[in-house]
């Protein structure tokens, strides 16, 4: 009887084991970071008053570089190791191409200025240098890094042509204001990219700098400023430009403070695995100031009334748009670049940073984006997409001789103009990832499942809304 018990006991405890250890094994294990997300944070350390330590005077910019490497001599080196200063990638190998290739700013075509090569004066005020004004600039010389842009604090820092202070900006006063980078110094270029507020990125413009909670949660609610996100270390800041990157590395990711399994409700959790954060907890882009969602440079030229956001003359015609839905598309992280002298067919949009992910990609979840879209000028012998002179000289933006720029333009970055242009339509992909809502204004499972919507399932690979196979519901609302 004693043996039998001893027996049964044992049964039990095997039986449980059996039941329990692989739900133990196999439930989601919690980070740790959803208790204390706060302990991911850099810190935020007291910047040194340099009024007594700099005293000029400065003739130019490169003058104050000189003074900020004799205390900072590292800074310098570690600069020239930056893509904010060097704007080009690292050497990648690209199938179907016999030699290596860097991507950036500063060699590729995009859809909106098109690109700096021979417009480099006019492109380059937000580079974080000075004097970058045609292919001979010196990326070796530390004395032309700009340290002011990103730490001068007084407000009153503006760049002009080429990079090079404004004229009337005192020099010394930015210098002995200099500390940690806050929203002014990140915001400055970035927040006007693509040649003015909100015009490029669906996600950043001018009301971060000083933004509400409704606005952004994180710089709103909880005053942030863009490096506690971006983690710089040795002047190497952490984050990617989809618009200008081949791979996945140096990333920044919600789950770096915050646990996949924050969420009370674990259907939510099993959401993790194939939707990114971002696509519930921004549930819509520009929602402030209207950013720019089509751009005609065919249209350009012409003498008709100018408004900033429907048409330039120097420009052409534009479509802005605000509180706008994103677009959903599978993404791993991964993409693809059009480079200069691609071949292109001239009937179908040129998508130029092509994106990876489907829904068999098990690195791939459904991101949210704005998709820009865009007709700029090709040649209609060669196929392929072309750079224009815009600025100065023989420039778009002086003659209005679309013929003139664009041989100008071939001749710089060194490909054949056949003399036949037209103007092609192309599209480029913007990660949403900023202006993240409050939780109440998170998306609810009928913004997504449901006859209204916003998802397109068979678009990103479903036989319809997941939520209901054949008509039969499997979740209950």
């Amino acid at each position: 009887m004693k043996r039998e018990k001893y027996i049964w006991i044992i049964g039990l405890v095997v039986t449980i084991a059996i039941i329990v250890v692989p739900m133990v094994l196999f439930l989601p294990k919690a980070s740790g970071k959803a208790d204390d997300p706060w302990a991911s944070m850099p810190e935020r350390l007291s910047h040194v008053d340099h009024t007594s330590l700099i005293e000029g005077p400065f003739e130019t910019g490169s003058d104050v570089t000189q003074r900020c490497l004799e205390c900072h001599p590292e800074a310098g080196e570690q600069m020239l190791k930056s893509v904010h200063w060097t704007w080009e990638s690292k050497e990648y190998m690209i199938e179907g191409r016999t030699e290596p290739v860097t991507i950036g700013k500063k060699n590729s075509l995009n859809n909106f200025c098109i690109g700096i090569q021979s417009n480099w004066p006019g492109c380059t005020s937000c580079h974080a240098g000075y004097g970058w004004e045609d292919e001979n600039f010196n990326f070796s010389e530390s004395d032309n890094i700009d340290c002011l842009v990103c730490h001068e604090q007084t407000g009153t820092y503006v760049k002009s042509s080429a990079g090079l202070p404004s004229e009337g900006v005192d020099l010394v006063s930015a210098a002995q204001s200099v500390g940690y980078p806050d929203r002014d110094n990140c915001g400055g270029c970035h927040f006007a990219g693509g040649g003015g507020n909100a015009v490029k990125h669906g996600d950043l413009d001018e009301h971060l700098y000083n933004p509400s909670e409704l606005i952004d949660v994180h710089m709103g609610g909880n005053d942030f400023v863009c490096t506690d996100c971006h983690q710089t270390e040795e002047h190497q800041i952490s984050g990617r430009s989809i618009s200008v990157s081949l791979d996945n590395e140096n990333q920044i990711f919600c789950t770096d403070c915050h646990s996949e399994v924050l969420h009370e409700d674990e259907r939510i959790n099993n959401h993790v695995q194939s939707v990114a954060c971002e696509t519930c907890h921004i549930p819509t882009g520009a929602v402030k100031d209207p950013t720019k969602m089509y751009w005609d440079w065919s249209t350009a030229g012409q003498d008709l009334p100018e408004d900033p956001h429907t048409y330039l003359k120097i420009k052409g015609s534009f479509v802005y748009e605000g509180d706008f839905v994103p677009e959903y598309h599978w993404y791993s992280g991964i993409n693809d670049r059009y480079l200069l002298g691609d071949k292109i067919d001239p009937d179908q949009p040129t998508v130029l940073n092509p994106i990876e992910g489907d829904i068999n990609d098990p690195e791939a979840k459904i991101w949210p984006f704005k998709v820009h879209r865009a007709k700029q000028p090709y040649d209609k012998v060669n196929n392929y997409l072309l750079q224009p002179k815009t600025v100065g000289e023989g420039g778009f933006w002086t003659d209005f001789d679309w013929d003139q720029a664009l041989r100008l333009g071939s001749e710089t970055v060194g490909i054949d103009y056949s003399g036949e242009y037209d103007f092609a339509e192309t599209e480029m992909y913007w990660q949403i990832s900023h202006m993240v809502a409050p939780i109440e204004e998170a998306l609810h499972c009928d913004d997504c499942h449901g006859d209204e919507g916003r998802l397109d399932w068979e678009a990103l690979g479903y036989p319809g809304d997941p939520i209901t196979w054949g008509g039969r519901t499997l979740v209950e609302p």
